[in-house]
Order: structure tokens, then sequence, then C-alpha cells
């Protein structure tokens, strides 16, 4: 079974930096996208950004413009482990960070797409 678990959220002042982490477990795929999903306060979950892997060594990454510049995404397969660092962090980037998975996924379409798999996400307040 997938299992995807989050990690390094917390509470940090404007300006600041948070390193989330995401370890996968209970799958093994060649091809696959990865990313990183946010919901605020009563908004709607959105994309932040994405890495997909297409074999050794390879990967895609995407972002929304809303983090871009900001928020280095990265994979190491070979430890299925992708982290965000989360830079010159803003009041609007509060909100539960959630990793998902899904080796259906293509990048071209990894911002839009419906993830299969989820993780419990981890709280970032930026304050």
């Amino acid at each position: 079974q997938v299992q995807l678990v989050e990690s390094g959220g917390g509470l940090v002042q404007p300006g600041g930096s948070l390193r989330l982490s995401c370890a996968a477990s209970g799958y093994s795929y060649s091809s696959y996208c990865m990313g990183w999903f946010r919901q605020g306060p009563g908004e709607e979950r959105e994309a932040v950004a994405f890495s997909c892997t297409e074999g050794p060594r390879r990967y895609y990454y995407g972002y929304a413009e809303s983090v871009k510049g900001r928020f280095p995404i990265s994979q190491d397969a070979t430890k299925n482990l992708l982290h965000l660092q989360m830079n010159a962090l803003k009041a609007d980037d509060t909100a539960m960070y959630y990793c998902a998975t899904d080796p259906r996924v293509q990048r071209n379409q990894a911002l839009s797409s419906e993830y299969q798999y989820w993780g419990q996400g981890t709280q970032v307040t930026v304050s």
C-alpha cells in the first residue's frame, strides 16, 4: 500500500525558510510524478510544485507562479524522498501542505492533474 508521510512544517516569521520532506513507501515505479499541494483556511487546494522522474537521475520540475523562484523542489527517487525548500516565506504561504504521487500523471499536466495517493499533510504557518 502506498504511503506518503510529510514532515518539516512549523511556525516561521515572514522572510524565513522551511524545508518540507515527503517520504514515500509501498510502490516501485520507474516513471512517476510527485507533487506538493497546499490548502489555506477557507481556500481551495492548489498545486505548488511537482517533480517527475522518467529514469535514473532524470527529473523534471515545475512550479506554480506564486512560488516560482522561492520554493525549489528536489527529488531523490533512489530513496523515495521529495523535498520542498521554502524560502522568503510570506503570510500568504500559510497553509496545510500535502505531498501526492500518481504513476499515471504526465509531467506536462503535473500541476493540474488529480493524484491518486496523498499524505496527511504538514502545517506551515507564517506569522
